[in-house]
């Protein structure tokens, strides 16, 4: 994923998902994996002119989007406002909301039926 901060993106994104985050020699890291027993599931690669995702319009795309289900979205959002998540003015569904990451990615939560 690319970002300014791969650093502090990756560590929200380990709280998100429970996987840990790759070694970090220092804060200014250009390239930052998140691992899930032992196994690398996500990238966080720095970008010198990151410019974020201006989605559902506008004339940079979303790029990627995540979905993580939860089983109540109340308790999902409150848990990722508090990480520093925000939640996004557009809001198209009721069994998902969708939020930006600190740097400007869409991504969602979504209500596991079950």
């Amino acid at each position: 994923m690319d970002c300014a901060n791969p650093v502090s993106l990756a560590r929200f994104y380990a709280e998100i998902t429970g996987w840990d985050v790759g070694e970090i020699e220092d804060l200014e890291d250009e390239w930052v994996d998140l691992f899930h027993n032992g196994v690398r599931m996500m990238a966080f690669q720095k970008v010198s002119n990151y410019i974020p995702p201006t989605w559902p319009d506008g004339p940079i795309p979303q790029q990627l989007h995540f979905d993580f289900h939860v089983k109540d979205l109340d308790i999902g959002e409150s848990k990722i406002l508090a990480i520093g998540a925000t939640k996004h003015k557009v809001q198209p569904g009721t069994t998902f909301r969708v939020y930006l990451d600190p740097e400007g990615h869409p991504f969602c939560l979504v209500k596991n039926p079950q």
